[in-house]
């Protein structure tokens, strides 16, 4: 079993508490029932999750949908289970939903994972997405400090030029400063 499915189903295992459907939810393996129970009406939040995970690990597009709604929720733990599964699921929409919540400053406070996304999907989508999230964190006061950092640390892993000029704004953040040398260091320099 994924590591990432075992850490999943034990916690979820809590939520469900002693649930059958839960059991059967864990050992199915069958996508037309995973995708059924995904949109079957009145599931609790903790079914929804485990499915959509499921089907995102196969390589089920049916999980798409599902997967951005936890990927943008509160609970970090979800989102960073969607982002697992997303990651996997090889969905051309993918890089697209997780720039546009990267960069949703409504909800800037959940950004964190779409942006650690957008950093492994290494997307055409990914710079410019990081580029703006982090040109709005790099305001006085912004109490978003993670999020700038993640983006700083993206850009500094997809080590593109494009991203010299606010990498270069960020060495001014005590916050960001160091990281912010180590991203720079990493882009080629322009000859």
């Amino acid at each position: 079993m994924d590591e990432e499915l075992r850490s999943l189903t034990e916690r979820l295992r809590t939520e469900a508490g002693a649930s059958a459907v839960y059991d059967r939810l864990v050992v199915t393996e069958d996508p037309d029932a995973l995708a059924d129970a995904l949109t079957e009406p009145g599931q609790p939040l903790w079914a929804r999750e485990l499915t959509a995970f499921k089907l995102g690990l196969a390589g089920d597009r049916r999980a798409f949908e599902s997967l951005v709604l936890f990927l943008n929720h509160r609970d970090p733990q979800r989102c960073a289970s969607a982002a697992y599964a997303l990651a996997r699921l090889d969905d051309p929409r993918t890089a697209r939903a997780a720039a546009a919540l990267a960069t949703n400053e409504l909800r800037v406070a959940y950004a964190l994972h779409p942006i650690r996304l957008l950093t492994e999907l290494r997307a055409p989508e990914s710079v410019p997405a990081l580029i703006t999230t982090l040109e709005r964190r790099l305001r006085p006061h912004d109490p978003y400090r993670r999020v700038a950092l993640a983006c700083v640390d993206g850009l500094g892993s997809l080590a593109d030029a494009r991203a010299r000029p606010v990498l270069t704004e960020a060495l001014a953040h005590p916050a960001l400063a160091e990281a912010a040398v180590g991203a720079l260091g990493r882009i080629p320099r322009q000859r």
